[in-house]
């Protein structure tokens, strides 16, 4: 069955997390995905154990260029612009993740490379933008949180700013921004005849999520808001609860019919008037956190689950993966691997009723490379290829 982007021929020049989850994204849902990686300076997820039995494939590089072709290419090597050229009469759309201006001395810029194929869709993904006082300046996820301004309305007043055990800023920001650009880029191109230069930064899409209440009310009120000030940054009852066993729980219940539920369950039907957010919030809380320590997580879920209150438990990682509903859902998907096996992988989230998404192989170690197919697709002799390896091109 044809995917929904089957058609879409995406080089991939990006590196870590963004891009490369942004073009997984892509690749399951049909794009023809070819990735060009340094043959001697491998990616730093290629590092990350656990890997693959057998093999010297790490697990998040088999997940993250699923899908996807790899090239070797030595990109400072001049004979590689015009590789890239050549290649560019089928991939006519680019994603990469250097520094603003790197591309430019490579002559792999957009305004270089769309002389070539004006068609071409190019989508450079970085912390800080192409413009701006920042552009330069190195980061990570944690850096563009930090610079958006969520932090500072995030986590407790006693302990400060959360660490998050996933990479927000990378992938919500810059991956599915950059997914988002790129299929706006094709619509317009299908309407116009026109390619187009994309700029993703994860910062501004960090921004971009503060839309909602903060943002919005910052810029009618002039208000700065702080931690554990408001509905939902831990000034009302909506919050994460300890239990007995040291697990802990969700309440999510802002609707007064939840709220009702939930306060019948843990026997303070008094609390209902008050509402979520009640004037006394610290009391009230403390009072809740301590009747939630009096049963374990599994008692609780028993009574919560005969009712309609918003209450979830947190799970680990491992009773997610394991349990129904990752199952029934098939967020967990087996994909052929290296040497025959099957790879437990974490599935494409976006169900589709017609274009369903294939998982068709795993990534590959750096030593299976498809460059010499790929040359040979451009015209290239088996002696050419050869003289090029010896000679530095595809290191």
């Amino acid at each position: 069955m044809a995917g929904a982007l089957e058609g879409l021929k995406i080089l991939d020049f990006s590196t870590l997390v963004p891009g490369p989850y942004a073009t997984m994204c892509l690749a399951d849902l049909g794009a023809d995905v070819l990735r060009i990686k340094s043959g001697t300076r491998p990616d730093v997820v290629d590092y990350l154990p656990p890997f693959l039995p057998g093999t010297e494939l790490s697990a998040v590089s088999a997940q993250l260029s699923r899908n996807k072709e790899v090239m070797t290419l030595n990109l400072k090597d001049p004979r590689a612009v015009d590789v890239i050229h050549q290649l560019l009469g089928e991939y006519d759309i680019i994603i990469e993740q250097f520094r603003p201006g790197v591309m430019a001395k490579l002559n792999l810029d957009y305004d270089s490379l769309k002389k070539v194929n004006p068609r071409l869709i190019y989508c450079s993904l970085t912390g800080y933008g192409q413009t701006g006082p920042m552009r330069d300046r190195a980061g990570h996820d944690i850096n563009y949180i930090a610079m958006s301004g969520v932090a500072s309305y995030s986590g407790k007043k006693e302990t400060g700013p959360p660490l998050i055990g996933i990479q927000v800023a990378d992938i919500a920001s810059g991956s599915n921004n950059a997914i988002i650009g790129i299929l706006s880029a094709v619509i317009y191109r299908e309407r116009t005849g026109n390619g187009q230069h994309i700029d993703v930064s994860m910062t501004d899409g960090m921004i971009a999520f503060n839309s909602f209440m903060q943002g919005a009310s910052y810029l009618v009120n002039g208000r700065d808001i702080g931690m554990e000030e408001n509905l939902l940054n831990g000034g009302s009852l909506y919050d994460y609860y300890e239990t007995q066993d040291g697990r802990y729980l969700s309440f999510g219940g802002v609707e007064p019919q939840f709220f009702k539920a939930f306060c019948q369950i843990i026997g303070r039907p008094d609390l209902t008037s008050g509402g979520v957010e009640p004037e006394n919030v610290a009391q009230i809380k403390e009072e809740i956190c301590e009747i939630l320590k009096t049963k374990t997580l599994d008692e609780w879920m028993e009574l919560f689950n005969a009712t309609d209150a918003c209450v979830e438990p947190v799970l680990t990682l491992g009773e997610v993966l394991e349990g129904p509903l990752v199952k029934d859902r098939g967020m967990v998907v087996e994909v052929p691997g290296p040497n025959g096996t099957k790879v437990k992988q974490i599935g494409n989230p976006i169900k589709f009723s017609e274009s369903i998404p294939q998982y068709r192989h795993t990534g590959i170690p750096l030593s299976q490379a498809n460059t010499e197919v790929v040359m040979k697709n451009l015209g290239y002799s088996q002696e050419q290829i050869e003289e090029f390896g010896k000679t530095g091109l595809f290191s």
